[in-house]
């Protein structure tokens, strides 16, 4: 029990900083996305760390996410079995340029022809990897990252999409392939 161990850093935190129900929200989140939450000092010390300022849940999921880089790092990209993918520079750049925010949170406008390309091709390195006994891992800016993952929820949700600040500096990457809007034709 953290509150026996860490009275202070829990009083600092709940409910000085955020209630009960935000940081529900936080442990939601990083469950909602396989992040294991075992490690509640780490997390309660991040939200320390972000004080009041005015964040949203999101922005504080990812704040969390990036100070648990050597979990994420061992139980995502450790293993023979496993095919990273970038995005490209040009689609990251969209997906920035057309995020808009709204009263439920950020929101990602694509084009439909857009949209289905992605999927399409997303759709495919996966399978391709899937063919050869791996699990695709997606890496892409922080700032990118929930927004591609919020893209392919629906049609993937068991996707991993990871951002280069959750990935531990030492740990040595091999890219397999990038995902673009390219067509196939």
């Amino acid at each position: 029990n953290l509150a026996k161990t860490q009275p202070i850093l829990v009083e600092e935190v709940i409910p000085k900083l955020y209630s009960y129900g935000d940081l529900q929200k936080i442990l939601a989140g990083l469950l909602r996305e396989n992040i294991p939450i075992k490690n509640l000092s780490t997390i309660l010390e991040t939200l320390a760390d972000s004080g009041n300022a005015a964040k949203t849940t999101e922005e504080l999921v990812e704040k969390v996410r990036q100070n648990l880089g050597r979990v994420i790092t061992h139980r995502f990209l450790e293993g023979e079995n496993v095919s990273v993918v970038v995005l490209d520079s040009s689609l990251e750049q969209l997906i920035i340029e057309r995020t808009r925010k709204t009263e439920s949170g950020n929101v990602v406008i694509l084009e439909p022809a857009q949209l289905q390309q992605l999927l399409m091709n997303t759709k495919e390195i996966v399978e391709h990897a899937a063919m050869q006994g791996k699990k695709v891992i997606v890496l892409t800016s922080s700032a990118v990252r929930p927004r591609f993952k919020s893209l392919l929820s629906q049609t993937m949700p068991d996707l991993t999409v990871l951002s280069y600040n959750e990935v531990t500096q030492n740990f040595e990457i091999h890219i397999d392939g990038v995902i673009n809007l390219d067509s196939a034709a």
